[in-house]
Parts: C-alpha cells; structure tokens; sequence
C-alpha cells in the first residue's frame, strides 16, 4: 500500500498580490512559509515517513517541499532531502551525475511537466483589473474552462496531457513498489492527477478547489487505485 500526498504549495507573494502567475517564478510569503511548516506537521501527526518527492521546477513548489521535508524529521524518517537534478542539464557540473544513498537520503525530482498552467499573456496582470477589462465571464472560462487557452497559454486540457505523461512514467512505478510519495506542485497540476488519480470528467475537473498549503492523503493499492482519500485540514 502507497500513499501518495498532493500539496498545493504555500501561500506566494503573487498570491498576496492576487496577480496570475502561471510560470512566473514568484517566491512564497510568509504566510505561504508558515502553511507549509503547518502542512508538515499534518503529515507528521498521520505518522507519513516520506520516501520520494516530486515537485514543479517554480520555487514556491520547491520551497513548500524543501519545508515539508525538514520542518518535521518524522516525515523524512531521518533522511537528508537531495534535490535530483536532471541528467541531461548541462548547467550543473556534473552535480546531476550523483546516484545518491537510499539508505541516507530521500531525494526530490524537479520536473517542468509539474509546473503551474502556462498563463501566457496574463501572466503577471492583477486579476481584477483583468475582469475589469475582459469581464468576469472571459476571464472565468480562461482560467476554469477545461478546453478553451488564455490569449499565448494553455488549457487545462494541455496541462493534463503532459501531467498525465510524467505520472505514468515516473511516478507510478514509486506507487507500484510500494513507496510514500509528496508531491508539492500547483493548483492546475494538481487537479490534472486528481483527475487521473479520482477517474473525473472535463467537465469536474474545473471546480475543484484546493486550498495553499493543505495536504490531500491517497490511499493506493500496488495497481495504483485509490482505495481512500483523506484532506487533511
């Protein structure tokens, strides 16, 4: 049995601004740091030991699971988290070639297909002034239509399709074995494997909301079903 825990990350100082964001690489807030300490105790208190975490490329992801996995040593069970760069990235020296010690270490894998919804060319616009512009029906199908792209970006649709990707070929052979899995990513990547994960429609998918900071738990059996889903408030 496997249990695989989403978090939205942390509370961002664009959040605060209330500014899309998409891949714009904005920081956490204090707030945003202090939800993710919190999530970390809420992991620690259903006694979760962390084996593999995974996360987006964007720091306020990277942020929330370095928290995660620090804040409270119980969820590591006393690893080190190792940040896993990408074998083929140039820019790390060499750095990337290290295999790691499982016995030692816990490792967490940046990945872009995790990344936030490509906004385009909102990104960066206040979202009210936005519905001042475009109106609030406009601006409510870019941002919750599951087909429809916002003026340069993505649908919710094209985010799914490269989440689904990744979850299949990298993150279910960690559930088939058995492991314990963190993913700390964004609210639109995270819908795409709730829908995976809970078997949606286009149609659910859009309303689901997920709160800054707050863990989802699943219960997985070795095929990869869900067997229970816990929200741990």
């Amino acid at each position: 049995m496997s249990k695989l825990i989403l978090t939205r990350h942390g509370y961002s100082l664009w959040n605060a601004a209330n500014k899309f964001t998409g891949w714009v690489d904005v920081p956490l807030s204090e707030r945003g740091r202090a939800e993710a300490m919190i999530a970390a105790c809420k992991i620690d208190d259903e006694q979760i030991k962390i084996d593999v975490c995974f996360t987006s490329l964007l720091i306020r992801a990277l942020e929330t699971a370095i928290i995660c996995l620090t804040e409270c040593e119980g969820v590591r069970n006393g690893k080190i988290p190792i940040i896993q760069h990408d074998i083929n990235d140039p820019d790390w020296h060499g750095w990337n070639k290290y295999q790691g010690n499982p016995d030692e270490e816990l490792p967490i894998f940046p990945s872009a297909a995790l990344d936030e919804r490509y906004y385009g060319d909102l990104q960066g616009l206040n979202k009210a002034e936005t519905i001042e512009k475009f109106g609030a029906a406009q601006v409510q199908e870019w941002r919750r239509s599951y087909y429809t792209r916002p003026p340069g970006g993505e649908s919710l649709e094209d985010t799914v399709k490269r989440v689904s990707v990744f979850y299949e070929s990298k993150i279910l052979p960690y559930i088939e074995q058995g492991n314990h899995i963190l993913i700390a990513a964004h609210g639109n990547s995270l819908r795409s494997l709730m829908m995976q994960l809970e078997n949606l429609t286009p149609e659910q998918v859009p309303s689901l909301e997920l709160v800054t900071g707050v863990p989802i738990v699943y219960n997985l059996d070795e095929k990869g079903t869900v067997t229970s889903k816990k929200i741990l408030i």
